[in-house]
Parts: structure tokens; C-alpha cells; sequence
């Protein structure tokens, strides 16, 4: 039967029409297809032009919309303090992540980019965002010998990403699962221990961060549950904690058995976890740099070890295949694809980076089959996240950012990740718990009334900062909600002995530690506390009695010191929630964290880890005392 146009004119029966409908079923854009037969049907599709841009990462500053749309561009990051405005809301964030996001779908495929940020402890970009001790702290948080508290990392995880989600982020660059072997290094802080084995149990907050796995899912498959989670990276792929000397992207030299069963066990375990992708190291392995390990990265990881999502670059890491950085780029584009690099944190020349990995295809130096396994490890990625089906964030989640339940859990975090290493100058006199009701309590220290500092690196700034840089609660502030209100507590950050001398007070809490650092800014050959902090420890302790609180990423230098102290706590790099640090010093809590690292008496044992020969440390491995709770005393 034929039909009538307004004219009078006959048509065809629409089964036969001869062209194709306006809007073609395209078999990616089909939520009910499996992610495979997605990935395969967008993959025919694409261009090289297209297939180059989806493993192109831009920094944030340089993604204009021409840039986006005019290159493909499949991925946008923040590094270390890139934020859309100075204490920006999260409705700030989602707004931004919406402008690229279209700017995106705008283009002939309408591939959805997928944003990354360093959430390396807590949401650290943001202000106002919990922020959580840093990994070395959360590898205290055991009890006896290697009874660990995953679910607490896996809760942490959870509560990071919906913070991240909160923002319109869906992936994040953490964790990170270096087995630090020397404290030197200045990445160390981001390491849980030592120990590979504890590094193993902290994968747990893989699937904190990504949602746990279903029953039966697809083995080595990249996962991430829904709206609520993000994708994580394992990094830095591999022994970036073993590095000569603990010089931060160094050599790490060491037998493929070493290598195997140090720092690569943590992968097996965030492999098995469903962990969306991994971060190569700029380290080497035995003077071969990961960026351009092929036999690692493409034998090992994925090949032998079967992972199926996506292998990313740190930042301008395929620049650093050659000394000096940059000298010949197109050897390093080739190097560091060739090797198995899905994605490459460009971040800034995406024309150039584009133009040569274009070059080097259509001269078949790098081969086609290359390219697309590329591809399809980061367009499975973007499907397996439901990105495709929910692109443009929206501001259903604004509130979690900071939110009440989140600090708490930072705040029991810390509590748990304190590490008590001497109480009292003999056993029958403990000093902790202290007591509440007191005349007069000195609190000194540079690291006293100081969120920055307490924070550390990864916090606001990349390199982190001094002061009130973002919400929290000081450990000042946190001790003076604690005590009795008829206590007086005074503080001096760096009295001088008359001034200790004339004042009866009943104890001191002096806090001191290392300032903020990141990455190689953060390499110490010799480990010492910053001045003043030693003087006022000689200066309060000399004089009356006192607790030491160390804020670290590390173990450093106290050995000279100890004998002052009447009480020595390490707390690591505890956030912003330093009322934790309170309600074990005063017992509302009882002290039960455990060394994540051999705690050293001199630079010159270096590097020294457990189960080493003429292992003498100060504090082994493991050290930690324990108090029981006396609250309201």
C-alpha cells in the first residue's frame, strides 16, 4: 500500500526506502550490547586521527574546546594543584568537567573523555575535602605482626570516591602500591611499608574505590560498580620504591627474582581486584626505564599477567625516556607506545605528541595492531564505567565533599595509624594517656597549629603548603577541645628556656616534623628534622615533662633526642582531622598502630629493612606500643 505526500505524490513503503534513516543504529551506542561488541563496533569506526586522540591526556590548563574537538582528546587531568579557581565548589568542578565533556561528545563519534585527578589521600585537590593520612599512616593501622585493617583502607576508599564523584571526576591516579625500601626516598610517604605483604592486604581500597566484583566476573577485567565510584590506578609499575640510594626515578637495581617478589606481588592482588588501569614508573629497572620496558610492560603485565585495561604514563613520562628529558621525542613516542603505553600524560604539546606517534604509524614503525590494542583497553575502560551512558556529571553528589561521616572516618584513621614508640623513662611510669584536668599544658612545636604541615605534600598544592590551606582541624586546635575546660593550655611555638622555666606547667606537648614535600623535592640523604624542631624538643623536654608527637612521611632522625623525651609518638602525616591525635593522647582511645617501616638510628644503616642481615634499628619493624582506653580521665 502506497501513502500520499502533502502533494498528492505517492512514496514508497518505508521498508523500502533506499537510503539510510537519519539516525543510523550504531551498536556502541547500544547499552544492551556487551562491552566487547561495543569496543569492537567503535573501533571499526574510528580514524587514526581518533584512535591517536583516545591516547592522548592533556593537562586541564591547555584543553580548550578547539583543542578537544580538533584532536580527539580522550583524556583531561589536574595535576598537583590545578583546579578550575582557588577554593573552588564542587559545583565549580562539575561545571568544568561538563564544558569539556561536550565539548567531546560534540565531535563526529561523540567519545566521551575520561577526567583523572591525584587522589592520593582523600580528594587532595579540592578544598574542603577530607583529607586522609597519607599511605604511610594507613600502613600503621594493625594490630599484632601482620593483622592488618583492610576494611578501614576499603572504607576510605569508598568515602574518596564519592568525594571525587562529588566534583564530576570518575578516575583517579591512586593507589599507589611502592614497596619503599629506603626512607631517602621522598615518595615514600605514599608507600603503606615496607613489606610487600602489608602493601597486599592495602589493596583493599581497590575495590573501596571501584565497587566490589560481582560473582563470576571476567577475570583480570577492569571494574567499576556505578556513579558512586571511580576507576583506579595501580602505580608506578614497577619498583619505584627500590631505587638506588631511595633517589626518586632512579635505577632500581635488583634480580628479576628481587623484583618479583617485592615489588610486584601488590599487582597480582590489584589485578585480581579489578584495578581499571595502571601507571608506569619513571623509574628503571637495572638501567632500562620502565616507560620503555616492552618485556615488562606488554610480556608481563598484560601478556603474563593477563591485565585488561589500560597502561597510562606518569606525567610527561615518555619525555624522560632520554637524558636529558625531550631530546629526541620521536625516539621516545616510539619507545614508550612500542613498549605498551595505552595513554600518555602528554600534558601540555598534544599537537606534537599527535603528530609524531601519526608519523611514526603511517611509516609503520609503530604497528596498526598496536595502536588499536590501545584503544580498546581504554574504550573497554570507558565502557565497563558507564561512561558512555552517563558522560556530564551532575550536582546530585555536592554534599559528600567534607562531609561529617568522611572526617570522622579520617579522624578514626588517625587514630589508628599513631605509633607509640616510648612511653614514660621507665616502664613503671607511663605518661600517656594524659590527663585531662591539669593547671597549665605547653603545646610547642612548628607542626602544632599547622594544617599544611600535617597534611603534607599532595594537599592543595603539589608540593603541599604551610598554614590553614584547606578545612580541618589542627592538633592545637584538637587539644584544646579535648581537655577540661578549667585546664589552661598554653601555646608557644618555640619557647626559650626561661620562658618554660617560669611557667608550672604540669606536662608539654611539643610536635614537630618534616614540612611539606613531593617527589624528588622530598629526597633526603640525611633525614633530619628542620630547625627549630630539635631545639624546642631539647629546650621543653629539658626542662619539663613531655610527649613528642613526630609528623612525618617518614622515619627521621630522633635517635639523639629520645633520652629527653618522656613520651614519643609517631603520627605520620595525619590530614585534617588532627582531633585524632588527640583522642588517643588524652585516652578517649587507646594507642594500637604498628611500624610500617624499620624506624633507623643512623642514615649511615641505610637502607635497612626487616629481615636484613645486622638489622639494628632503633624501633624494628612492627614496634608499637599499646595503652588501653581511660576516657573522661
Amino acid at each position: 500500500m502506497h501513502s500520499l505526500t502533502a502533494r498528492g505524490e505517492k512514496t514508497l513503503p518505508a521498508k523500502k526506502l533506499r537510503f539510510p534513516p537519519t539516525h543510523q543504529y550504531m551498536q556502541y551506542k547500544d547499552p544492551n550490547q556487551p562491552a566487547e561488541v561495543r569496543v569492537n563496533d567503535l573501533l571499526n569506526r574510528m580514524t587514526l586521527a581518533e584512535k591517536i586522540g583516545q591516547m592522548t591526556q592533556v593537562e586541564r590548563k591547555n584543553a580548550t574546546d578547539q583543542a578537544l574537538k580538533e584532536y580527539f582528546v580522550g583524556s583531561i587531568l589536574s595535576g598537583g594543584g590545578s583546579v578550575p579557581a582557588p577554593q573552588a565548589s564542587a559545583r565549580d568542578w562539575v561545571n568544568m568537567i561538563n564544558q569539556y565533556q561536550n565539548a567531546c561528545l560534540s565531535t563526529r563519534l561523540g567519545i566521551p573523555m575520561i577526567y583523572g585527578i591525584d587522589a592520593v589521600h582523600g580528594h587532595n585537590n579540592v578544598y574542603n575535602a577530607t583529607i586522609f593520612p597519607h599511605n604511610v599512616g594507613l600502613g600503621a593501622t594493625r594490630q599484632e605482626d601482620l593483622d592488618m585493617d583492610p576494611d578501614l583502607v576499603k572504607r576510605i576508599g569508598a568515602a574518596t570516591a564519592l568525594e571525587v564523584r562529588a566534583t564530576g571526576i570518575p578516575y583517579i591516579f591512586a593507589p599507589c602500591i611502592a614497596v619503599c625500601r629506603d626512607p631517602r626516598w621522598g615518595r615514600c610517604y605514599e608507600s603503606y611499608s615496607e613489606d610487600h605483604k602489608v602493601v597486599q592486604a592495602m589493596t583493599e581500597i581497590i575495590p573501596g574505590l571501584q565497587g566490589d566484583l560481582p560473582a563470576n566476573y571476567t577475570k583480570y577485567y577492569p571494574y567499576v560498580s556505578g556513579k558512586s565510584n571511580v576507576a583506579a590506578c595501580a602505580k608506578h609499575f614497577a619498583g619505584d620504591g627500590g631505587t638506588q640510594n631511595g633517589i626518586n626515578e632512579n635505577d632500581t637495581i635488583i634480580d628479576l627474582a628481587g623484583l618479583l617478589s617485592i615489588h610486584m606481588p601488590a599487582y597480582y592482588d590489584a589485578i585480581t581486584k579489578g584495578v581499571s588501569t595502571v601507571m608506569v614508573s619513571y623509574s628503571s629497572w637495572n638501567g632500562v626505564k620502565m616507560h620503555a620496558n616492552r618485556h615488562l610492560v606488554t610480556n608481563f603485565l598484560k601478556r603474563k599477567l593477563g591485565f585488561q585495561g589500560f597502561v597510562i604514563s606518569d606525567w610527561q613520562g615518555i619525555d624522560r625516556i632520554t637524558s636529558p628529558p625531550d631530546a629526541n621525542y620521536t625516539y621516545s613516542v616510539q619507545m614508550s607506545v612500542n613498549a605498551g603505553i595505552d595513554m600518555v600524560m602528554v600534558p601540555f604539546d598534544y599537537a606534537g605528541f599527535t603528530s609524531t606517534l601519526t608519523t611514526l604509524v603511517n611509516n609503520k614503525v609503530i604497528p596498526m595492531s598496536r595502536i588499536n590494542d590501545a584503544v580498546r583497553r581504554i574504550l573497554r575502560v570507558k565502557f565497563l564505567m558507564g561512561l558512555f551512558e552517563n558522560p556530564l556529571p551532575d550536582l546530585s553528589l555536592v554534599d559528600q565533599v567534607g562531609k561529617k561521616e568522611h572526617r570522622e572516618l579520617a579522624r578514626e584513621a588517625v587514630r589508628k595509624s599513631l605509633v607509640l614508640l616510648k612511653n614514660g623513662k621507665s616502664a613503671n611510669e607511663p605518661l600517656l594517656p594524659l590527663p585531662k584536668k591539669a593547671g597549665k599544658i605547653l603545646v610547642a612545636g612548628s607542626h602544632a597549629d599547622n594544617l599544611g604541615y600535617q597534611c603534607g605534600g599532595w594537599t592543595i598544592e603539589w608540593q603541599g603548603a604551610s598554614g590553614r590551606i584547606t578545612g580541618g582541624t589542627t592538633i592545637l586546635e584538637a587539644i584544646r577541645s579535648t581537655v577540661d575546660p578549667a585546664t589552661s593550655i598554653i601555646f608557644s611555638q618555640n619557647p626559650d628556656v626561661g620562658f618554660v622555666q617560669s611557667n608550672s606547667f604540669s606536662y608539654a606537648i611539643v610536635v614537630v616534623g618534616e614540612p611539606p614535600y613531593a617527589e624528588t623535592a622530598g629526597d633526603s640523604l640525611d633525614l633530619t628534622i628542620p630547625e627549630p624542631g630539635p631545639s624546642t624538643i631539647e629546650t621543653v623536654c629539658g626542662v619539663v615533662k613531655c610527649v613528642v608527637v613526630i609528623v612525618s612521611g617518614r622515619p627521621v632522625v630522633i635517635q639523639p633526642y629520645v633520652p629527653a623525651m618522656d613520651a614519643l609518638v609517631a603520627a605520620w602525616l595525619p590530614g585534617s582531622e588532627g582531633q585524632g591525635v588527640a583522642d588517643v593522647l588524652f585516652g578517649d582511645f587507646g594507642f594500637t598502630g604498628k611500624l610500617p617501616r624499620t624506624w633507623f638510628r643512623t642514615v649511615d644503616q641505610l637502607p635497612m629493612n626487616v629481615g636484613d642481615k645486622n638489622y639494628d634499628p632503633l624501633f624494628p619493624f612492627g614496634f608499637g606500643l599499646t595503652t588501653k582506653p581511660r576516657p573522661g580521665m
